[in-house]
């Protein structure tokens, strides 16, 4: 992902962020790139993928740039407001342009994407470069998707979500999730309706105990009513679900944090483990009659997504290196890969839930007999079926997936269509890559081609769990020994003398039981030690494709562990473990008084069948020193844990007070990041299952990144007896309708909030909150420190209106008066002499473009202001051996946001490369 500001033209702060001097990258362009292959086009014209009628089109949009296209987020009462101003405010400009004599096409809406929220645009550069309304169209788009409204997307990205049929209150999970576009459609889905219901909820509890309850829109009450057929009230109208992403490379699981973080979800957590072995993840036991606790429960889910890593040979619209790089031998050393991923995706699903495997692959290697391999493992459609999805997204042109291919060898040389015509020299080729012998509904899996909807090129299948499943061990040409268990090899050493003349009777053992190899031989690398492989800093992941596919070379070896259930037999004890701790890792000796060891199962402990216990390798090593950001021994950075608060806490008793909070607002779901367990800087929320879910797996090796949201964060206060915690932006929108009215302001003009966003630190002492308007005297006279501003609806010409919305086709036309029927509400500091709303500047401008159509310079008088106030003769010039005296004074008299550099810096308006998505090996 881009990061604004990390890298100047020029290439200043390209050469000082690496270290070196080395020049910048050259991006092509696009209509210069030579986009032939001579193996690309003949695999795929003798593949059959299309008919003899559409080849030319076929290559002819594989050869075509890929249009522009996005997508309106958030819950649905959030993105239709959004959607609408588009639609009201900038098409009807840009169909107004004529480009040589012709109407200029606008942005049109995808046909099969629920209520509009998903849009493209073909309209060439030159056109758009040309004609002023798009320039103000521009300015929109990268305002809404810098503050997270609108999020850029490739069409194709979007189908997988919507085919999961997530519900709320679902448990998912996303095995490949970074860069993050499809795991903000699922945490969307798992929050539907959630705001409805909470509304509803404060409403009827504000009656109870006296609170005000901002008034709805029709929209909200409509969506209230649907709610209360079938919506989840069990947790007082909050989502009960819960999103698992994961991503094996660390820096992507943080880039996916990034992306996830403008949803603000509090039921939303990150791990970092490889897919193919990801760990069983434990839940609190439940109490037995007599108090005793039950066996160890592992958490399933509803549904999971494996949208896994792929050669991305289907990207070529959008990624030029395809049509230079690609090579069949690519497909054939990812398959492995990609099977087990599926696997065990199927492994982690419970009975009657749903997968759906993805790839932006058009090689059957890499698709279909992906998904007849995992089915074989997994014991044919009496486990799992492939659901026929021809009825879902009505308007989508689809093609069905194959039931016959060929297969390719490396070099491109020979074509086979049997496995009996290569089994004798198989190389890289597996007996799995070739159509099934068993007859497989394969024509259920879904493919998009280019030429259909001017799209990229796509994979979707969906499968639905009927059963348990114990998978099958991998079969393959290659196999090698099973090396001995630790226990084992102990055993066996120790059993020899010691009073042999030199000494050399243990070494010998132990060189019999397991021969040395180099230190650079990749088969002697156990899978722990390759999960916990540091990427290097600077290493692309395109890198690592040579890497990967000698890896995935072995269809079955010592590299990975064996999953219970892919065992037909009980192993004996200390033998079952043997594939995963040879050679022993590093750390693997536990400290039976270290906590991590009382989760180890003791002899005898019966677990599910496909249950994965984290290797000892992984399990952290965290002290009081431990910082995020710091490594170990080359390894990738600790993270600070997660440590859960008492309701009763001190700091949370001062919180609740000052707020005034709700007694039904949950008060056992705070926590903090540190190895302390107190509030320091920041205090975390969480939803009750992902509480239960980092509770129950503390110390079990489970690689936890991220959970939760920043609730309150403290704040240097010029007063005492003043709160310390503000309310963060991120957490606002879960606690604001809980806060009592004694931290409420509340607005009904426009050009008062229009005041707010331009001016930082308008001045309230001295008269200043005369110039406030209808707010003046309340913030004049409110307690320091920080509360609620609630935008409410307004009469007059200057008022707010919320508008009825039509319940079908939400178009009518509106002037910016009456726009945004969404509620607004804003977090704002009042501080000794000044107030301030605590937005980063990118929202405050985006709100303006948004609510007044106009892109106004922000104005930040409160330095020469406090200058003048020390000294009139300064003009608002300080001496420089003041300067620093001057800044601190002005940090402790104003919020200074923590959002605004560190946040800023991820710009999500240049997405191009990140967007390249998916994991394209």
């Amino acid at each position: 992902m881009a990061r604004r500001g990390g890298i100047k033209r020029g290439g200043e702060r390209w050469r000082a962020r690496s270290g070196r001097r080395t020049e910048r990258p050259i991006r092509a362009n696009y209509d210069d790139v030579k986009k032939t292959n001579t193996n690309y086009e003949a695999y795929y014209n003798e593949l059959g993928i299309f008919r003899d009628d559409e080849k030319d089109q076929f290559w002819a949009a594989l050869r075509r740039e890929l249009p522009n296209s996005f997508r309106f987020t958030g819950s649905k009462g959030h993105a239709l407001p959004v959607q609408r101003l588009l639609k009201e405010r900038y098409i009807p400009e840009i169909v107004s342009i004529e480009h040589e004599g012709a109407k200029v096409e606008p942005p049109t809406p995808l046909p099969w994407f629920p209520n509009q929220l998903a849009w493209q645009m073909t309209t060439p550069k030159n056109v758009v470069r040309r004609f002023a309304p798009f320039k103000s169209f521009q300015q929109f788009l990268v305002s809404e998707t810098t503050v997270g409204n609108i999020s850029r997307q490739e069409i194709v990205s979007m189908i997988p979500p919507l085919l999961m049929d997530v519900k709320p209150g679902m448990v998912v999970l996303d095995l490949c999730a970074a860069p993050g576009s499809k795991s903000a459609q699922l945490l969307e889905m798992i929050h539907g309706g959630e705001e409805a219901r909470t509304r509803k909820i404060v409403r009827d509890l504000g009656e109870e105990e006296g609170r005000e309850a901002s008034p709805d829109g029709e929209m909200m009450n409509m969506e209230i009513a649907e709610e209360e057929r079938q919506g989840d009230w069990s947790d007082q109208g909050r989502s009960t679900g819960l999103l698992i992403c994961n991503d094996v490379d660390y820096k992507r699981a943080h880039m996916l944090i990034h992306q996830m973080k403008r949803l603000s979800s509090p039921n939303l957590i990150v791990t970092n483990h490889d897919a193919t072995m990801y760990p069983s993840i434990k839940l609190p036991s439940e109490p037995k009659a007599g108090g005793k606790p039950t066996q160890n429960r592992y958490l399933k889910f509803d549904r999971v997504l494996a949208d896994v890593p792929c050669t991305g040979d289907g990207t070529s619209r959008k990624n030029i290196n395809v049509w230079r790089d690609w090579v069949p031998g690519n497909a054939l050393g990812l398959h492995p890969t990609q099977v087990r991923i599926l696997v065990r995706a199927l492994q982690m699903a419970k009975a009657g839930g749903r997968v759906v495997y993805s790839t932006c692959s058009m090689n059957p290697i890499e698709n279909e007999a992906v998904v007849a391999s995992a089915i074989e493992r997994c014991g044919g459609l009496s486990k799992v079926a492939i659901v026929d999805c021809k009825d879902q997204l009505p308007g989508l042109i689809r093609r069905p997936g194959l039931s016959t291919w060929n297969v390719m060898d490396r070099n491109g040389i020979g074509v086979y269509k049997s496995w009996a015509e290569v089994q004798d020299h198989p190389g890289k080729t597996l007996e799995g890559m070739f159509p099934p012998t068993a007859q497989l509904p394969l024509d259920r899996c879904m493919r998009i081609y280019p030429h259909l909807q001017d799209t990229g090129a796509f994979f979707i299948a969906v499968l639905e769990k009927k059963s348990e499943i114990k998978a099958k061990p991998e079969s393959g040409p290659q196999r090698t020994e099973a090396k001995p268990s630790i226990i084992a090899a102990v055993e066996e050493i120790e059993a020899k003398p010691t009073t042999d003349t030199f000494g050399t009777a243990k070494i010998d053992a132990l060189d019999r039981i397991a021969p040395p190899r180099a230190s650079g031989d990749a088969e002697g690398v156990s899978a722990a030690a390759r999960q916990n492989k540091e990427v290097a800093p600077n290493e692309p992941l395109s890198s690592r494709k040579h890497e990967l596919e000698d890896q995935a070379d072995i269809y079955i070896s010592a590299k990975r562990p064996k999953f219970g259930d892919e065992i037909g037999e009980p192993a004996p004890r200390g033998a079952e473990d043997r594939q995963v701790h040879w050679p022993p890792p590093p750390g693997a000796q536990l400290d039976v008084s270290r906590p991590e060891a009382a989760n180890i199962p003791e002899p005898g402990e019966d677990l599910p069948d496909d249950t994965l216990i984290a290797p000892a390798s992984e399990l952290p090593r965290q002290t009081s020193g431990d910082y995020k950001g710091k490594r170990n021994s080359g390894q990738q950075p600790f993270e600070e844990p997660f440590k859960y608060l008492a309701p009763n806490h001190p700091e949370l008793e001062n919180i609740y007070t000052f707020y005034n909070l709700s007694s039904h607002f949950p008060r056992d779901r705070f926590m903090v990041r540190n190895a302390t367990g107190e509030p320091v800087k920041s205090i975390y929320y969480t939803s009750l299952l992902a509480r239960d879910i980092l509770t129950a797996n503390e110390g079990t090796g489970v690689k936890f990144v991220h959970c939760g949201i920043k609730m309150f964060v403290k704040q240097d206060v010029q007063r005492e007896n003043t709160c310390r915690w503000r309310i963060q932006t991120d957490g606002l929108p879960i606690v604001e309708a809980w806060v009592g009215e004694d931290r409420t302001v509340r607005l009904w003009k426009r050009s008062t909030l229009k005041k707010l966003l331009v001016e930082m630190f308008p001045k309230v002492n001295e008269g200043g909150w005369k110039e406030l308007g209808e707010i003046g005297e309340r913030v004049r006279d409110i307690d320091y420190g920080c509360c609620v501003l609630r935008v409410e609806k307004g009469d007059g010409e200057d008022g707010f209106r919320h508008v009825s919305q039509h319940p079908i086709s939400f178009l009518y036309s509106f002037t910016d008066q009456d726009f945004y029927s969404e509620r607004i509400v804003l977090p704002l500091w009042r501080s000794l002499h000044s107030l301030n709303l605590m937005l980063p500047k990118e929202d405050r401008k985006a709100m303006l473009l948004r609510l007044y159509g106009e892109i106004i310079p922000l104005k930040d008088t409160s330095k020469d202001r406090f200058l003048k106030d020390r000294d009139p003769t300064l003009n608002g010039t300080a001496p420089s051996d003041t300067n620093g005296e001057i800044k601190k004074e002005m940090e402790t008299d104003h919020v200074l946001h923590d959002e605004d550099d560190l946040q800023a810096i991820m710009d999500a308006t240049s997405d191009e490369e990140a967007e390249v998505e998916d994991r394209t090996v």
